[in-house]
């Protein structure tokens, strides 16, 4: 079973509800600040490098981000793992790369609770929206997250802070099923403190 096909539709649809703001109006929309956001090419591209040959999953959950929230104006690369059992932990790193300067690495970390049962291991590519600079990315990020599948596949889940908008895209491998609330929060140094 992918995890898009539940994870997807799930996730986004719950976020939703958590986010009212993302449901009203188009974050970060093109043309907002000219030539600072990130085309969908360019994402799917970038991503490609990173993820390997997973083409159509990849171009269709990114096309499906932009449609929603626009082009964005910042990206994180990385990696994480996670795992839980009705209560769960996610622990991930990466660089958010603008569009000028170079690479930053962060981290994230974050507690769950819910329906939620399982361990897996993923790559990711999060969206962020409405980032002035890389300090107002350093805190918590509300999500709920919906995850089926017994071996790989795509899925994403939408959450802000204040203006701030992540859209994490993962791409899984593992053993997981549930509904889960929780929260990342991203530092700019490794931490084994979730909250």
């Amino acid at each position: 079973m992918k995890r898009r096909t539940f994870a997807g539709g799930l996730a986004l649809g719950l976020g939703s509800l958590t986010a009212p703001a993302l449901a009203a109006r188009r974050v970060g929309a093109p043309g907002e600040t000219g030539d600072e956001r990130f085309s969908t090419d360019e994402l799917v591209r970038s991503g490609h490098k990173f993820f390997g040959n997973v083409s159509r999953g990849l171009a269709l959950t990114v096309e499906e981000a932009v449609r929603r929230w626009g082009e964005p104006s910042n990206y994180i690369l990385g990696q994480e793992g996670s795992g839980a059992f009705i209560g769960g932990l996610r622990y991930g790193e990466g660089t958010l790369y603008a569009r000028r300067g170079r690479g930053r690495k962060v981290f994230w970390q974050g507690p769950s609770l819910g329906f939620d049962f399982g361990g897996e291991g993923a790559r990711s590519m999060t969206l962020v929206y409405n980032l002035a600079s890389a300090e107002e990315l350093y805190q918590r990020f509300v999500e709920i997250d919906g995850s089926a599948y017994l071996v790989a596949g795509f899925g994403m889940t939408a959450a802000q802070a204040g203006d701030t908008v992540v859209v994490p895209i993962r791409s899984g491998l593992g053993l997981r099923l549930g509904v889960a609330v929780g929260y990342l929060k991203y530092t700019d140094a490794p931490t084994w403190n979730p909250f």
